[in-house]
Parts: structure tokens; sequence; C-alpha cells
């Protein structure tokens, strides 16, 4: 294949929201971090070097023909489920409110299901290509990956990770929708999987808790509607234009977590409605570019890898968006490219340098 210029909207996006977030994660953790650590520039000094490996990643990836993936689909799905159960081994794992997701690794903790969800993708854009011609056989090629995706899913919701488990079916029924499958099987498994996700919650205290605040968070301001309530105020003392770059007072050990999960709340607070807009409009065209990159792609698998990644984005980000200004329950689930984490930032930006070469590849 030919090369031709990568898409360079696509990039503009994501650094523009990598060099924002970056900004914003020194505004909302620097009290946090010079409380907990006498060092105010403590996780901004941790974030740029994550910076700097994922824009590494995402520049070694961005070179590597992305058709040389399908090699190391299978391998990368195998290490993949092996550390979910690595997760399970006592000591192993590292349990932080409530769930078991980071990998102790002795110089640094890793985030399986970052790592799970893109090779979830790259397994299921090569198995489904490979099995095109069998696709709408629901034994051939809508069984094997549902199985597949079924025990990873176990091992997810064994963390628990409730929020990664729903990504990874709506990319599981995406990529067969988009490969082909037949929406007979596809309408089967959404009526099969949304009961089964209305028991996971209400058979689990603190989901129910979750799901009860999301309805009346006021029934219990100072408990399980506490962390909502907050992101409320953060949004509501922004207005139009913000309070100005630093000035945010959920920040200061209101809101919980500000600079992962809640960082969009603290840019609310700052930035306005404004800032949120312009947040929104960038992920916006960062889908849009994703999804025509999937379009233009000279191959099956191109389009389904593509389309994939883009995806496995775009849900993160909804996700979290959704749950920070009270549309869905809270999901303990990063904001990508914008909140602290160095899994999720160097995973995201892998994704990117993968869609860069899929874009810049013509017959």
């Amino acid at each position: 294949m030919d090369e031709k210029r990568p898409d360079i909207i696509l990039l503009l996006a994501t650094l523009i929201l990598v060099t924002f977030g970056t900004v914003m994660i020194y505004s909302s953790s620097s009290v946090i971090a010079a409380e907990r650590f006498g060092d105010g520039y403590y996780f901004l000094k941790k974030q740029i070097l994550f910076v700097v490996f994922g824009l590494g990643a995402m520049v070694m990836l961005s070179r590597i023909p992305y058709y040389y993936l399908r090699k190391i689909a299978y391998l990368s799905l195998l290490i993949s489920v092996i550390l979910l159960f690595l997760l399970l081994i006592r000591g192993l794992g590292v349990r932080v409110g409530g769930a078991t997701r980071w990998l102790d690794l002795g110089v640094f903790s890793f985030q399986v299901t970052e790592l799970v969800k893109v090779s979830l993708v790259l397994f299921l854009a090569h198995f489904l290509t490979k099995k095109v011609d069998n696709i709408r056989d629901f034994s051939r090629g809508f069984l094997i990956p549902l199985i597949i995706t079924s025990i990873i899913i176990s091992l997810v919701l064994l963390q628990p990770d409730f929020g990664t488990a729903v990504i990874i079916v709506m990319i599981l029924i995406s990529m067969l929708y988009l490969a082909g499958s037949r929406i007979l099987y596809l309408t089967g498994l959404a009526a099969l999987l949304i009961p089964t996700g209305f028991m996971l919650v209400v058979r689990e205290g603190y989901r129910a808790e979750r799901l009860m605040s999301f309805l009346d968070p006021w029934k219990d301001p100072t408990n399980s509607g506490f962390q909502i309530i907050q992101s409320f105020l953060s949004f509501g003392s922004g207005g139009v234009l913000g309070v100005g770059l630093g000035n945010s007072m959920q920040k200061l050990f209101y809101l919980p977590e500000p600079h992962t999960d809640f960082i969009l709340s603290v840019i609310a607070e700052e930035s306005g409605f404004i800032g949120i807009t312009i947040v929104i409009f960038l992920f916006a065209i960062f889908v849009f570019r994703g999804l025509m990159i999937s379009y233009r792609a000279t191959d099956l698998f191109g389009t389904l890898l593509a389309s994939g990644l883009t995806i496995t984005i775009a849900l993160g980000a909804f996700i979290n968006m959704a749950a920070v200004m009270g549309l869905i329950p809270t999901k303990g689930l990063v904001l990508p490219f914008l909140s602290y984490g160095g899994t999720s930032l160097i995973m995201s930006l892998a994704t990117v340098g993968i869609l860069l070469n899929i874009s810049s590849c013509r017959e």
C-alpha cells in the first residue's frame, strides 16, 4: 500500500485536548497534591511524563502499517486475559475505591482494562474480517466472538468494573453490526443483556445506591448524592465564562478526585459554558474524523479497526461527561485525553497513532 498524508485534523484535535487536559490537571490537583505529597506539581510532573510516553507510542504506531497488527491480534487478547486473571491474585491487584482495576508492577501501576479494550477491538477486527463470508452464520460468525467477549466481561465484572463492562458490550454490538451480522442476532443479544444489566445493578448495594442517588441526589446529600451535587455546583458556579483558571472552589476537597473522574466539573467551573462547549466540540471532531477514517479505509480490517477504536474513545468520553452532568449514574470512568492517568492517556494516544496510520494508507 502507498502512503498519503495522515489526518491532521484528528491529530490537532487530540493535541489540543491533551494540552488543555494537562493544564487543567495542574489547576485541579495542585492543592490536593500539596496536601498529600507536599508538592503542588506532583500530579502535573507525572502527567507530563505520561504525555511524553503517550506521544512516543502514538508516533511509533502511526509509522507501523496497521495491517501488521493482525499478526498480534490473538496474542494481545491472550495477554489481556492473563492480566485480568492476575488482578484477582492478592498482592498483585491494587484495590482503590472498592475496585481492583490496577496491576502493581512495582515501578508503576497499570490499569488493565485500558489495554483490554484496545486488544478486544483488534481481535474483533481481525476475526470478523477473517470470517466475513460467514458473518451471518450464528455458530461461526456470531457465537465465537460473543463467547470470548463474555469471558472478558465476566473477568471485568469481578473487579468489579460495571462501566467498562458496558463499554465492552457496546463495542461488541457495534463491531458485529458494522461487520454485517444479522439484526435478529443483535436484537436478541440486546434483549438478553438489558435485563441482565438491570439485575447486576439491583443485586449490588452500591450500584443500586448510585442509581437512587442519580434519580434523587438530594435525598442523601452528604453521602450517596454528595459527588453529583458537588459536580452540579461546579457547573452552576461556572456560568457562561467561568470563574477563571485556578479559581475553582469545588476542587478544594469538595469534588472527589477532581483531576480524574470529575475533571470536567472543574473545567465547567473555571472556563464555564464556553469551555465545556469547546471540549465537546473537540471530541465531536475527533469522533467524526475517526469515523471518516473508518469509511475511507482501504480494507475491511482497517474499517473495523478504525471504527472500533473511535467508538471506544467516544463511549469513554460520553459516559464520563454524562455522569458528571447527572445524565446517567456515576461510573468511575476517566475522560479520555483530559483526566489524570498514565494507562488511559498512553493507550488513548496509542489509539490515535493507529488511526493516523490507517488514514495515511491507500492502495
